[in-house]
This record gives structure tokens, C-alpha cells and sequence, in this order.
């Protein structure tokens, strides 16, 4: 009854959905009761639709999880993707290891988090919640018609089958119960913020009181996909063996886009909330990023692309996917074109301010998004005339530089902007001195060596923005500063940190290929590696050969590394597990290869390939600040707002007590 439960509770919500998108745009067709019209029935059911779908949508994952827990192979999905011999915590992760999974995942949160918008928002005009709703059952009746009809996760098989299949090996493996989920919530959460501006441009309605009940879910899911796609990084880092921590993948690309999307959103929408601007810029920004999740769905799901990370799926749902982007952006879009014109752009800055900077900068972010958009797309366009190219580093990293280099000065800068207007003569000691790292920084590393020229100016940019980022700190209280403004100060020295890390792994990696005796040592970043075996090992449903690696620095007492060359039997599979030896700056990474013959002693010779990468966890420490910093501003706005409702009804019962004395002024009388 699993499956059953599972597929009846799915139907439930694609109804609920139904209903959820009628009744809202019923409600938008109801006059006023102010006007002396009777709003209609149907329009009552927008908000207790919502929620019941998200119960019901949460009730169906959790019959597949629990499925996958049992190993039910009768169950397609789970004899296809799962084994009784797999590890536990391997089972439950391969509930979203495949396509079905992964998008009842999707539409889990997705229907959860309209029925937490439907439940908990109370600050929206009802009109806009109303038009949001009606929106977002709109997208989430896409998604159930897709998992329903092509993508069913509870098919049955005829007999049940003796043994499953087992999970990709390259899928077992911690990581994948953080990065796939925490990218989904992201995609989710943009998905409402996509809701929320097509809510509020159809009726007209893009205000600040709009922008501070959108602000949150940007933030979170800003949040969620930024300690997603670094998480997915690392797990790539030490799991496919070797020693990168970014491809450029076509994959590794779908979730980058709508993260630079977020980031130029989430900065438009603070500024509407906070200075009533950027209106339009913010709608649009809104339905890009939107667009920009859509499209990795596209690209993940639909065959078109080769890739570690795509599910190898049938090109039928790809087109399914490509229908409902039609559907969903080239509607939004239309709208937009129809009802921007009669939207204001609100209060008018200066260049030369703060919304100047955010300006500049979600146009620098736009048009790197847009070389990273056209590196993906271009190969699988020249595929389609039967020409195959492979768009890589070479053109992703100087291309994106050009415009990231001047949104990096920008963003050190733009804090101490002030609102409205400002001149650079104001901050002339923060520019000089921003100005004198940058030149300290290019020269020292010009002294010290030959290095390219984008690992020197990323190592300067990333001392000056470190420096920058707590300069709005400078003069103030510090005990006092809002926990928001800490959030930015965190966030901004995050990216400072991840990109000294991206320069210095650039700049400074040592690489050491070498064919291995046992007892013979290399030498590689100070550290001295010794082979002193290589044994065979097994686990739960793989054989291995582990090397044993004595490590020594300066002297010092050996340290114990075991890289593996890992068989999996089910499904076959070979794979390379590295070993790390992490110090405070760097990690020494080794993998162990093929056998490579014999030496002249006859003893076994084995493959073993050795990085030293300087200071390369500041890459991940630097998306962790991120991601933190995001954190701390979703804490600063719910302080804000508790404060302003608790002064709010003080100032109430104040009134209350100084009219039942009979000194304040009377309560207006009903109206009639």
C-alpha cells in the first residue's frame, strides 16, 4: 500500500493545486467588500488549498522514503536506484539519487513552502496574496503534471524484482544527502519569489511593503543554494579524484546561474524595500532567476548534455520540461511587457550612491551570468549541426573576469556609499587605502614570482575586499551595529576569502605524477610521501586497493593516508576515493591509479599522483562566511520586525489604557 498511499496522496495535491490556482484568480475577479459586493465562495480556498497540498505533497515523499528504507522492490524506482546490501544512510539518500526521486523532492518543497507562505503571510495586500497564490498552484500544477505522467515515482513493476540495481557509486556518498537538497530549496524558494512578483505585477501593486515580505524568501533561498553549490564543490573535489574543485560543467553551471541571478535579485529587492527603487529591475530580476532554475532542470533532465552530475533521462521529458518553461517564463515575461510600462521606477538616485553601486553591480552580475549562459549553451548548439566544441576555462575565466574584476572594486566600495547621494570625495581615506592594498598586493607577488595575471589581480582583489568589507564598521558602536549590517559585513568577507582561495590554488598548486614502488618516497609542497603498501580491502558492496602513505613534513611524525581505487559491483562501476591532508594553508590531495608495471627489482610499481594546493580550503570557508552572513541578515530582518510588532501593540494597549481613563482619544466608531 505504499506505492498506493504515495500515488493517491500525489492526485490529491495536483487537485489541491487546481483548486489553489482557480480560487486565487477568482478572488482577484471579486469586487472589494468595501465596494458593497459579495466576494465569491471559490475565492475563500486559495490558502487552505495551499496548505493542505503541502501535507499531502510531504505525505508522498515520505511513502518513498520510506519505500527506500525497506528496499520495497516492487517498486520500479527503488529496483532500479537502490539494494538490500547498500548501507542504510545510502538508502534513504538514494530516494532523490535519480529523476523520479529528485523531483518529488522538488515538488515537496515547493508545495511546502506555498503552504507556508499561504499559512504564515499576513502582511500582503489580499489582492497580491491572492494573485501569488493563484501563481504558484500555477507552477505547482506543472510539476505534478510532469512527475504524474512521465516521471511516475511509484510505478510497480509486474514481479517484483530479486535484487536491485543498486545506486551510482559516485552517489554514495555524504554529500549527496546536503547538495541536492539544499540546491532544491533554493530553486524552491526562488520559485516563490517568482510567484510573489508576478503577484504583485498583476496588481499593480510593487511596492516596499511587497519587497519586505519578498526579501526573506530571496535571502533563503540565496542562502540554501549558496551552501549548496559549495557543498556540491567540495563533494566533487574529493570524490571524483581529480584535484579540481570547478569544471565548468554544463551541470556545475545550472545551479551557478540562478545563484548569480539571486544575488542580483536579492540586492534589487533591498533596495526597493529600503529606499522604494528599482521596481521594475527588481520584477524582472525575479523572473530571471526563476528562469535561470528552470533552465537547469532543462539541462539536468533532459538528455542533452553528458555529464557526471545529469540524469541520464529520455529526450519526451526534457520536452515536457522545455513546455513548461514556454508555459511559465514566456508568460511571465508577456506580462511584463504589458505591465511594466504602467509600473514607476519610485525614487530617483545618483551613480554616485549606494543604489548606484547595487546598480552597477546586478549589471555586472547580468552579464556575467550571460557568458556563463552562452559557454553552456554554445556546444549544444553547434551539436545540433553535427559540430561538436567544448567550451571550458580558457573562455569561462577571462571572460567572466572582465566583468568581475570592476563589480569586486564596486562592492568594496558601495557599503560606505551613502543612500540616495554621495560623493567620492567623502570616503577619499577608504579609497586610498583600498587603493594602496591593491598595489601593495601586485607588486609583492610580481617580486616573489611569474604568475599569470588573473591569479595576481584576484589575490589583490581579495586582500582589498577583506579590508573593505569592515570598513562600514569604522566609527561605530560596535555592540550596537544591527545584526543585518554584520550579515553584509560577513557575507561581503566571505567572498573575499573564497576568492583569495581561487587565486591561490591558481596561483600556486604543485602537481606530482609519479609510478611507485613500495618504500619509495616523493617529495611535493615539503611534504615527503612514502608508498608503504598497497593492499587489497572491501566493503559493503565494493573491492578496493588502498594504498598506505606515510606523510612527513619537516621531520615531524609520519601521518597515515589511504587513497582508494574503488570497484563497485552493483551497478559495476570503478571509481578513485583521494585522501586529504588538510593544514591551516592547504591541503596535500593523492590519489592512487592503475598498477604501472614492475621495477628493476620486480617489485609492483602503482600509479600515484600527488597535489599541494596553498590555501585551497579558503574556498569553502569563504562560501561557509557567505552563507553564514545570509544567515545573520535573515536574523537582523526578524529582529527588526518582532521589534516594530512589539512597539506596535505597546503603543496599542497604551492607547487602550489612556481611553479607559478617559485622557486618550476615542475609538472610531464602526462604520455602518
Amino acid at each position: 500500500m505504499i506505492a498506493e498511499i504515495g500515488l493517491a496522496a500525489l492526485w490529491l495535491a495536483a487537485a489541491l493545486a487546481v483548486l489553489q490556482m482557480i480560487s486565487g484568480a477568482l478572488a482577484l475577479r471579486t469586487r472589494a467588500r468595501e465596494g458593497g459586493g459579495d466576494a465569491n465562495p471559490m475565492a475563500l480556498y486559495a490558502r487552505p488549498a495551499a496548505m493542505v497540498q503541502a501535507a499531502l505533497a510531504v505525505l508522498a515523499f515520505v511513502m518513498l522514503l520510506y519505500a527506500f528504507a525497506i528496499t520495497d522492490l516492487s517498486i520500479k524506482l527503488v529496483a532500479t536506484n537502490s539494494h538490500s546490501a547498500k548501507p542504510f544512510i545510502y538508502k534513504l539518500t538514494g530516494t532523490w539519487g535519480n529523476h523520479e526521486g529528485s523531483m518529488l523532492l522538488w515538488v515537496a518543497v515547493l508545495a511546502l513552502s506555498g503552504g507556508l507562505l499561504a499559512g504564515a503571510e499576513r502582511r500582503l495586500p489580499e489582492r497580491t496574496m491572492s494573485a501569488t497564490l493563484s501563481v504558484q498552484g500555477f507552477v505547482a500544477l506543472g510539476f505534478y503534471a510532469f512527475l504524474l505522467l512521465s516521471s511516475n515515482p511509484f510505478e510497480r513493476l509486474p514481479v517484483p524484482a530479486l535484487e536491485g540495481s543498486g545506486l551510482n557509486p559516485l552517489l554514495q556518498d555524504i554529500g549527496l544527502a546536503i547538495h541536492p537538497p539544499t540546491l532544491y530549496i533554493g530553486y524552491v524558494g526562488l520559485s516563490v519569489a517568482f510567484s510573489l512578483a508576478m503577484g504583485a505585477l498583476i496588481t499593480r501593486q510593487v511596492t516596499p511593503d511587497f519587497a519586505k515580505v519578498m526579501r526573506p524568501w530571496v535571502l533563503g533561498a540565496w542562502v540554501f543554494l549558496t551552501f549548496g553549490i559549495t557543498a556540491g564543490s567540495y563533494w566533487a573535489y574529493y570524490e571524483l579524484g581529480w584535484g579540481g574543485w570547478w569544471f565548468w560543467d554544463p551541470v556545475e553551471n545550472a545551479s551557478l546561474m540562478p545563484w548569480l541571478a539571486a544575488t542580483a535579485l536579492l540586492h534589487s529587492v533591498s533596495v526597493l524595500a529600503a529606499r522604494d527603487a528599482l521596481r521594475t529591475w527588481t520584477i524582472m530580476l525575479g523572473v530571471l532567476a526563476f528562469s535561470m532554475s528552470m533552465l537547469g532542470t532543462f539541462l539536468v533532465r533532459s538528455g542533452v548534455l553528458t555529464s557526471v552530475h545529469a540524469f541520464a533521462v529520455d529526450p519526451e521529458r526534457g520536452t515536457f520540461i522545455l513546455v513548461l518553461l514556454g508555459l511559465y517564463i514566456g508568460g511571465a515575461l508577456a506580462l511584463f511587457a504589458v505591465r511594466a510600462g504602467s509600473i514607476s521606477e519610485g525614487k530617483r538616485f545618483t551613480a554616485t550612491s549606494r543604489e548606484g553601486a547595487l546598480v552597477f553591480n546586478n549589471v555586472m552580475l547580468s552579464a556575467i551570468l550571460a557568458i556563463v549562459l552562452l559557454g553552456t549553451l554554445y556546444p549544444l548548439l553547434t551539436e545540433a549541426f553535427n559540430v561538436r566544441v567544448s567550451v571550458g576555462p580558457p573562455y569561462f575565466n577571462p571572460a567572466s573576469a572582465i566583468f568581475a574584476i570592476p563589480m569586486f572594486l564596486v562592492m568594496a566600495v558601495g557599503p560606505l556609499l551613502r543612500w540616495k547621494d554621495d560623493t567620492p570625495r567623502r570616503i577619499q581615506f577608504e579609497l586610498s587605502l583600498i587603493a594602496a592594498l591593491l598595489i601593495s598586493v601586485v607588486s609583492l607577488v610580481a617580486i616573489l614570482g611569474d604568475y599569470a595575471i588573473l591569479p595576481v589581480l584576484g589575490l589583490a582583489l581579495a586582500v582589498g575586499l577583506g579590508v573593505a568589507a569592515f570598513l562600514p564598521l569604522r566609527g561605530r558602536k560596535l555592540a550596537r551595529v544591527p545584526v543585518a549590517v554584520w550579515g553584509m559585513v560577513l557575507a561581503h568577507f566571505g567572498v573575499a576569502v573564497a576568492l583569495f582561495g581561487m587565486a591561490s590554488e591558481s596561483a600556486f598548486t604543485q602537481e606530482r605524477l609519479a609510478a611507485v614502488s613500495a618504500g619509495q618516497t616523493e617529495s611535493i609542497g615539503g611534504f615527503d610521501v612514502t608508498l608503504e603498501s598497497v593492499d587489497p580491502v572491501a566493503g559493503p558492496n565494493w573491492t578496493a586497493i588502498e594504498a598506505r602513505l606515510a606523510v612527513s613534513r619537516d621531520g615531524g611524525d609520519p601521518v597515515m593516508l589511504a587513497p582508494q581505487a574503488r570497484n563497485f559491483w552493483s551497478p559495476p562501476q570503478a571509481t578513485s576515493e583521494s585522501a586529504l591532508i588538510t593544514r591551516w594553508n592547504g591541503q596535500l590531495y593523492a590519489v592512487i591509479g592503475d598498477a604501472a608495471g614492475v621495477d628493476a627489482a620486480g617489485n609492483a610499481r602503482w600509479q600515484l599522483r600527488l597535489w599541494w594546493k596553498p590555501f585551497v580550503t579558503f574556498i569553502w570557508y569563504g562560501g561557509l562566511l557567505i552563507a553564514l552572513g545570509g544567515v545573520l541578515a535573515i536574523a537582523g530582518r526578524v529582529q527588526v520586525d518582532l521589534r516594530r510588532r512589539t512597539a506596535t501593540r505597546l503603543g496599542e494597549e497604551r492607547r487602550e489604557g489612556l481611553r479607559a481613563l478617559g485622557k486618550g482619544p476615542k475609538a472610531p466608531e464602526p462604520a455602518e
